[in-house]
């Protein structure tokens, strides 16, 4: 009787283990889901910017020589439209689907909803609704919490962001180096 409920409270000790461990997997994907997500909707709202549009920035205090510390960048890469993209970025993210991996089980979550009115291919996408207020959650934190990182990056880095960004920077994604570079 006495290794019968040693037995049973092992393998209820192990079922536990298992299961905190596959939702703390499950929260890492969503998270890592959202963080790319995020990247590819800021990208996307980047390139819709004329990149012939310009702003000026810096001082306009005149310096002891006479001369202003003012230059000018482009204004899809401003700190002001980065802030402004930010604000609604996440609402996008009713727009993704989740795809499970067959061979590793873990979660990734693609677009469902074409930019440009096309027909896509849903076949590998779940739509759930609860997937996609998880996903608009995380990304809502992410965005809160590493607002000053996400500007840091769009502002001056133009290459690999999802990995730069969602793995070495804020580690949200520990797998990023396995998930395909796909093209906004």
């Amino acid at each position: 009787m006495r290794d019968a409920a040693l037995l049973l409270t092992s393998c209820v000790v192990v079922f536990l283990l298992l299961s905190f461990s596959c939702a703390a997997r499950q929260g890492q994907d969503i998270r890592c889901g959202a963080c790319r997500a995020m990247v590819d909707e800021m990208e996307w709202a980047i390139s819709q910017v004329d990149p012939k549009k310009m702003i000026q920035t810096g001082s306009f205090r005149i310096n002891p020589d006479g001369s202003q510390s003012i230059r000018e960048i482009p204004l899809a890469r401003s700190e002001g439209n980065l802030l402004d993209l930010m604000e609604s970025v996440c609402e996008r993210m009713e727009d993704y689907g989740e795809r499970t991996d067959p061979s590793t089980n873990r979660k990734s979550y693609v677009r469902v909803k074409s930019r440009t009115g096309e027909a896509m291919d849903l076949s590998e996408a779940a739509l759930d609704s609860r997937v996609t207020s998880s996903l608009k959650f995380a990304c809502e934190t992410i965005v809160e919490h590493h607002e000053d990182e996400i500007i840091e990056f769009f502002a001056h880095e133009t290459d690999n962001v999802k990995d730069k960004l969602c793995s070495k920077r804020t580690d949200l994604c520990d797998h990023a180096l396995n998930i395909p570079h796909d093209e906004f």
